[in-house]
């Protein structure tokens, strides 16, 4: 016999009796069965009983109201929009998400001991007839939304790791979570086990503020639950790529306002695009939070505005680079996997550097594709070694090798003003560098050399090498470094910018850059004590090492200090060879 799952009005009036009459320390046990002694006094002393949940789907919204009065909720807060909940949805039911418009209610309610709580009501409207009729019957039979939610006072990352691992020990597992911005708030769901007392099988920690390091590490747990799911997500990577990239070349994100709405009747007519397909993409693009559905129309989000040409910190060149050469270098991945050479020489009949050199445009891509992340340089020109030479009353130089367009001998000038700066570039790319250098208002006090590694200029003060020794193997990486020591005075310091592999399996950038750079360049990335190695071969020395923006590393090298030669009990007298 069926059951007939009970109305939206009888639910909340058995969420807001629970949340009224339940302790807290006496619930704990019924959700974690075998939980007592010091593990339920330490997780009752850091967490209180905060609401109950449950997801409703009024017709309207004034009949939503009229049932919280009718349970004796009052609220006196706008809804909010529901991130965590409508992402949920939109996956459990292949749904678009930007048709699922959940928001959130917290009317109050008061404890048995008269503290504050509520009931955490998710509304999705749902008219008669509409086509989310069938989602809303699913739910209300499941109630896959309900939930208990224990507030965490005073979080640190120490007391959260802590109280996930609790909760693991006690068999409840992640179910997803996330963060939502509209209340600064992290939320990390949890299903309770199968011999849990409770009524509700779903618990959620909730935690103020953004917590990305928790978040990201209570995720992959949830997502080892779900192989399958997982993989589909993973398979499905490329697809993300391409819309990027596809956005890009289309000039989308200059098409789009950030407070408007754009149609995309108007977006279609802008980018001579068929207009359904379009919006297909739009929809993806919602998805990925590039833009944003607004009534008829969509805007451009923050994250979106990265794709526009006319902003500083740009990475539209990146997406086009991505997306492109670089899109189909990687597809002949499996050539580089069994073989150890360039898949981008196998495809292009060359290697990467020559085939961009000889077509300007492709040049013009690649260089702005480096300086799209330039951010990670942003902390650079306070390091110690740039701020010793930088201070000095005395001229002092620095030398940027294969410094690209001069973004980051740029803002190292422009932070020492005093500094003298010399690129030592391709002759294609000089002329770049010479008019960016310009435009940063440091030109004049710039010298540029066109040739390779083996120019590098003796007598500077402080030697540059940003993402130079990952294009080469190591043979090549001895070779630049050599140049470098020979050219270096005993006082001058070296500082490389690269990605840095970690020493253990911890998820890095770097270990995709690794493979990306042995598919590209026949390069790698390495660990630090890799490159240790490779600077005690060419005579230098690796002094210490700095994290930087976007996964990157600043090490800091030296010529490596001699020991004093043991001089001889006696004079020996001097041996001529060869013409005096």
């Amino acid at each position: 016999m069926t059951t007939t799952p009970p109305d939206d009005e009888t639910r909340l009036r058995q969420a807001a009796a629970f949340v009224r009459e339940q302790d807290t320390a006496a619930l704990l046990p019924l959700l974690l069965p075998g939980l007592d002694g010091p593990e339920l006094w330490a997780l009752a002393a850091h967490c209180r009983l905060a609401h109950a949940a449950l997801l409703v789907f009024p017709p309207d919204r004034p009949t939503l109201h009229a049932q919280l009065a009718a349970c004796g909720m009052a609220f006196d807060t706008p809804p909010i929009p529901s991130v965590v909940v409508r992402d949920r949805l939109a996956r459990r039911h292949h749904h678009d998400p930007a048709a699922l418009d959940v928001r959130i209610l917290r009317p109050a309610v008061l404890g048995p001991g008269r503290e504050p709580r509520e009931v955490e009501v998710f509304a999705l409207t749902v008219p008669p007839g509409s086509p989310l009729t069938r989602i809303a019957a699913h739910e209300r039979a499941h109630q896959h939304e309900a939930h208990l939610a224990l507030e965490v006072e005073h979080p640190d990352p120490l007391v959260l790791r802590g109280l996930c691992a609790l909760l693991a020990r006690h068999d409840a597992t992640p179910d997803g979570g996330g963060y939502n911005p509209h209340e600064d708030a992290t939320v990390l769901y949890f299903t309770t086990p199968t011999d849990a007392k409770a009524a509700y099988r779903r618990l959620e920690l909730h935690v103020r503020g953004e917590h990305p390091d928790i978040l990201a590490t209570h995720l992959a747990r949830h997502h080892a639950h779900q192989p399958a799911e997982t993989l589909l997500h993973l398979l499905t990577g490329a697809w993300t790529t391409q819309a990027l990239a596809v956005c890009a070349r289309l000039g989308l994100a200059d098409a789009l306002n950030p407070r408007t709405a754009t149609t995309t009747a108007t977006l279609a007519r802008h980018t001579g695009t068929h207009p359904d397909t379009l919006d297909a993409l739009l929809h993806y693009l919602a998805m990925l939070d590039v833009v944003t559905p607004d009534g008829d129309g969509f805007r451009l989000t923050g994250l979106g505005a990265l794709l526009r040409t006319d902003t500083p910190d740009s990475m539209r060149a990146l997406a086009l680079m991505y997306g492109g050469p670089f899109y189909q270098s990687f597809a002949a991945l499996e050539h580089t996997v069994r073989t150890g050479d360039a898949a981008f020489d196998h495809l292009f009949g060359e290697n990467h550097f020559d085939h961009f050199a000889r077509d300007p445009e492709l040049a013009d891509l690649f260089d702005r594709s480096m300086a799209a992340s330039s951010r990670m340089f942003e902390p650079v020109p306070a390091h110690p070694a740039v701020t010793a030479v930088g201070r000095s009353p005395a001229p002092r130089t620095v030398v940027d090798i294969a410094g690209g367009n001069g973004e980051l001998l740029g803002r190292i000038l422009t932070a020492h003003p005093h500094l003298h700066g010399v690129l030592l570039e391709r002759p294609h790319v000089v002329e770049a560098a010479r008019h960016a250098l310009d435009a940063a208002g440091c030109g004049d006090r710039c010298t540029y050399r066109c040739g390779d590694f083996a120019d590098v200029p003796a007598g500077a003060d402080l030697y540059l090498l940003s993402r130079v020794l990952h294009d080469w193997d190591d043979a090549r990486c001895r070779e630049i470094l050599r140049h470098c020591a020979r050219a270096m005075p005993a006082h001058a310091d070296l500082l490389i910018v690269e990605r840095v592999l970690p020493a253990d399996a911890s998820t890095s950038l770097a270990t995709a850059w690794d493979l990306h750079m042995r598919c590209n360049t026949g390069g790698r990335e390495r660990r630090a004590d890799h490159y240790a190695r490779l600077l005690a071969d060419a005579g230098l020395e690796l002094l210490d090492r700095t994290p930087l923006p976007l996964g990157a590393t600043l090490l800091h090298a030296r010529r490596a200090t001699l020991p004093s030669p043991t001089r001889p009990p006696h004079p020996t007298p001097a041996t001529t060879v060869g013409p005096s």
